[in-house]
């Protein structure tokens, strides 16, 4: 006998081999049946929705309402979600996209946006794949301090560009970072702090949107000396550098070092929101899983990933000075997480891919698992990863399951406010209003 997934992807295919009536576009679909879950208010909301009915135009969500209520255009496809769970598709909001096999791995595990960045570590974006998920592109502003009207010039230079986040970075003073984030502001710009000469009590006060990586904002709680060496060189892994002369201190912090708490209370008190990218150190937590066990990883060539793991250990080739020295810090930011999800600080789900062995798709829901463990409720870690986005960078396209949201959507076998891996329980993903199914995405 067949089991229940197979047979409902049977009478879905048989369903969706109708023809559309005429003027009806190919990607116009109705799914009729499922629960609609509440990703709003950060996660808090509760109101959510059975047996509804959502229709899709053009890409776009038109209508949403109880199934006995929402009128179907004749001829209009129909995928019947009775028993499933609806869920907006999932943003990674600080990754790469390298090539097709990177946009099959992201979409197979349910990430239907990205925030891009390009260059450097990461190698540069793949702008057409096909299929592949949207891609908010991300620019740095800032790396070092330059005359404040080529850095407006610069932002004007993003903005014409289609980009759609400004990350305002090290060499930023304080008094430039508050006209820059303005004017990205302005110019209908997100913008990230990763920051250093200006200090990150300083981005809380002129209004930058988040903060990304928990080794970075934490930098608020370091000495002007320590401060200063991760402005000079900040991407260097070599142990005896300045930025690793920081991560040792930071790794000896324990939950109630001085000023942990207070700056804790600050960030929440500041409401920019954070992105830990705890996944960077996801190798070096206790209990990590081997990434390439996962079915995405058959996608990927590990001569494409920055640091990756060994295919056989799940560890990388490193040293053990290394491993120890990460372990560390892996150990002291979950500390600092913990200390800050319980001060009320909002998060956005980000997973860093692909550095530091992280990987596409699978990182993210790694970087999930974080959020939960943390102390926030998987409806919460959810909505970092949805509807959070709208609030943080008024993103209204994305993040919903309703009228005017772009039809990103996954029809869920299992129910996520239970237990956040039942995100990965993906029956079908609408990507803009197409029907595409997990298990194809997985074959290269």
């Amino acid at each position: 006998m067949r089991d229940h997934a197979e047979l409902s992807w049977i009478l879905l295919a048989a369903t969706l081999v109708l023809a559309a009536a005429p003027g009806l576009a190919r990607n116009d679909l109705a799914i009729v049946g499922g629960t609609i879950i509440d990703v709003s208010d950060l996660g808090r909301g509760t109101t959510d929705h059975t047996g509804q009915t959502v229709l899709i135009e053009d890409g776009f969500i038109t209508a949403v309402g109880p199934s006995a209520e929402v009128e179907i255009p004749a001829g209009m496809r129909v995928i019947k979600a009775a028993g499933r769970y609806l869920t907006p598709g999932l943003v990674d909001g600080f990754a790469v996209l390298n090539n097709q096999a990177y946009a099959q791995a992201y979409l197979s595990l349910g990430i239907t946006t990205i925030v891009g960045v390009g260059g450097g570590r990461r190698g540069p974006l793949y702008l057409d794949a096909d299929p592949g998920p949207a891609i908010y592109r991300l620019e740095d502003v800032g790396f070092e301090d330059r005359p404040l009207a080529d850095l407006l010039a610069r932002v004007d230079s993003l903005a014409d560009a289609g980009v759609r986040v400004a990350l305002l970075m090290y060499g930023l003073p304080a008094a430039k970072l508050r006209l820059v984030n303005h004017h990205a502001h302005q110019r209908g710009l997100a913008t990230i702090g990763e920051l250093a000469t200006a200090r990150y009590t300083d981005a809380m006060n002129c209004g930058v949107d988040a903060f990304v990586h928990t080794t970075r904002y934490s930098l608020g709680l370091a000495d002007d000396e320590m401060i200063a060496g991760v402005a000079r060189e900040p991407f260097s892994d070599e142990l005896d550098s300045p930025k690793w002369r920081y991560y040792r201190w930071l790794s000896g912090l324990g939950g109630t070092s001085p000023g942990v708490a207070g700056y804790a209370a600050r960030l929440a008190a500041s409401g920019t929101f954070l992105l830990p990218t705890a996944s960077l150190l996801y190798l070096h937590q206790p209990g990590a899983v081997n990434p390439w066990s996962w079915p995405a990883a058959a996608l990927l060539d590990p001569a494409d990933i920055n640091r990756p793991a060994d295919k056989v250990t799940g560890r990388q080739d490193w040293t053990a000075a290394q491993h120890e020295a990460y372990g560390k810090l892996a150990a002291a930011t979950e500390r600092i997480e913990i200390i800050n999800r319980a001060a009320g600080c909002h998060y956005l789900a980000g997973s860093g891919t692909d550095v530091w062995g992280t990987m596409p798709g699978i990182s993210l829901h790694t970087e999930l698992a974080a959020l939960v463990r943390w102390g926030l409720s998987p409806r919460e870690a959810l909505a970092a990863a949805t509807g959070n986005y709208a609030l943080a960078y008024g993103w209204s396209e994305l993040g919903g399951v309703t009228p005017g949201c772009r039809a990103d959507i996954l029809v869920l076998t299992d129910d996520p406010r239970l237990d956040i891996t039942n995100l990965q329980t993906i029956e079908a993903m609408i990507l803009r209003g197409s029907v595409l199914r997990p298990a194809d995405l997985r074959r290269p």
